[in-house]
Order: C-alpha cells, then structure tokens, then sequence
C-alpha cells in the first residue's frame, strides 16, 4: 500500500536528520520564518516580529508552535487526549493485574480497573475528600474503569472532538474539555459521588456544540446538528438511567457549564494576534492545572505506598 504524503515527507525529514549527524557538512542558510503570533513572514534572524512585536521564541505562541511539532497535523488535541486517556488505563490495567484484584465478571467489566488503584491515581471522590484533594476534579477526568469505558468514551472524543476543536482551535478546545470536566466532577462529588471518565467532559462538549446550533438556529445544517445532539442526549439521559453505576450528575454539570460557556465563547477560532494570545494562555492554563494536578496524585500516591 503506498505511503500518504504526510509519511513520505516524515520519512524523508527524519533521513535528512539522520544524514546530517552522520555526514556533517556545510550548515544550511537561516531561512525566513513566520511569526507564530500574526503569522506574517519575519526575518531569518529576527528576534521579534516585526509586524506585531511578539517574541520569536520566548512567547505563548512561539512555545506552542514548537510543542505542535510532536503531535498530529489535524486535531493535535484531540489526539493528545486520546492517548493520554489510553496511556493511564494501561498504566492502571497492569498495577490492577500486579495486585491480584479480580473484577467481576460480564462484558462491562472486562478489563476492569481496581478501586484501589483508581482511588490511588486520582478518582474523584464525594465532597469533602475533593476539598482536600482539589486535583482529583481533574485526574478524574482521564482515567477508566473498564475496557467498555474507555472504549466508548474515545469513541465519542474522536467523533465530536475533531468537530469542536476546528471550530474553537486547539488551545481553547483543550480549556473547554478540562473545565467542563472539571465542572462535572464538582457536581458530582457535591452529591456524593466517586467516579471517573472522560465522560463529563464530552457531554461539556455536546453543550458547547447545542450553544453554536442554538446561536446559529436559522441555518438548515445547524437545525439538522441541533436535531442530531437532542437526540444523542436522551439517548445518553436514558442509558444512564437505565445502567447503574452511571455519574448522571457529572453528565449534567458537564453538559450545563459546555451550553453556558458556548453560549459567551466566540465560535470561531482565534482571528488577530490579541485573541490568539488570550487562547494560548488558556490552552497553556489547562495544560498546567492537568500537570500540576498529576504531580500531586503522583506525590500521594507515593505517601499512600
């Protein structure tokens, strides 16, 4: 089968690489770059841009441009979650397997994640507890309990995901999903809950997507998506009552606070260098309130073991 494009011009970027450090030779000529702020063409060796001011290197944007390098071209985010998610179940599938826990039996537990284990790596935990442990409203967030779980959930990232994160761009995207997730979780440790998923944060984005379609009501392929996600819902209001074990509450918090923040959210991405700004910071917050909070749980879980 032949190579895509995208992998044939990888494979020869990775030979040129791989040549150069073996046959040294001349160095290449700086070439002229575009400023990651504005996107206009600024000198080979300039250090700020000369159409807006923004640093070359030492800005939101220039350090955003650089960390894109290492994901997909198309919905790096998205992307990111999804093997963020997968990398933690895995992590937490084998620590289940080393203790000896068994789970019990059926397709919904199959490759099921010990309590222990999910208490351990940040599950969010009823109300009290989470005051305590604030980064387990967002640890929670990325983990799984079941092979179903994570399935279905990346199911549903892959399928809306790729949708709100070219309309928002990726950096307020990744906000949204973590405050909406972060949000769910709120609302459901405030009823009493433990619980885990991604779940909470995909139905924020079923709301943003409701707050566009809303805002957007006169366009037939809006009403036919608004159609679409109102059904999604109460399939899901449905399933959640119908199966036990099933945080309705983070499904409703996240839901709620996905309308209400696209209903103030401009639809569209960032369109001049002021808003650009404003949503790398954002993006940056959310990546470093998800850090912060998985070196936490990783310094309590060592004091627990």
């Amino acid at each position: 089968m032949p190579l895509s494009p995208r992998w044939r011009w990888k494979i020869e970027r990775w030979k040129r690489q791989y040549l150069s450090w073996l046959l040294p030779g001349e160095p290449e000529p700086d070439r002229p770059r575009l400023c990651p702020s504005c996107g206009q063409l600024a000198g080979a060796g300039a250090r700020r841009c000369p159409n807006c001011g923004a640093s070359m290197t030492f800005s939101l944007a220039a350090a955003s441009q650089s960390f894109s390098r290492f994901l997909p071209e198309t919905s790096p985010a998205t992307y990111g979650i999804l093997f963020f998610c997968c990398l933690l179940y895995g992590i937490t599938f084998l620590l289940t397997m080393r203790s000896g826990a068994r789970m019990g039996g059926g397709i919904f537990n199959f490759g099921g994640i010990s309590s222990r284990v999910l208490y351990m790596f940040g599950a969010s935990l009823p109300l009290p507890y989470d005051l305590a442990q604030p980064w387990r409203y967002v640890t929670a967030i990325f983990l799984h309990g079941s092979l179903l779980h994570i399935g279905f959930n990346m199911w549903v990232l892959m399928d809306i995901g790729p949708m709100v994160e070219d309309l928002y761009g990726s950096a307020r995207y990744f906000f949204l999903f973590v405050v909406t997730g972060i949000f769910g979780y709120v609302v459901s440790s405030f009823f009493g809950h433990m619980s885990i998923g991604a779940s909470g944060a995909l139905l924020g984005l079923i709301g943003l997507l409701l707050a566009v379609t809303t805002r957007h009501r006169a366009s037939a392929t809006a009403q036919m998506m608004r159609s679409q996600l109102i059904r999604w819902l109460i399939y899901i209001a449905v399933f959640g009552l119908l199966m036990p074990g099933i945080d309705n509450w983070a499904h409703a918090g996240g839901l709620v606070s996905g309308y209400l923040l696209g209903r103030v959210m401009m639809d569209r991405q960032p369109a001049d260098p002021s808003e650009r700004k404003r949503a790398y910071a954002l993006g940056w917050l959310a990546g470093a309130a998800v850090a912060l909070s998985f070196l936490l749980m990783a310094s309590q879980f060592l004091r627990i073991r």
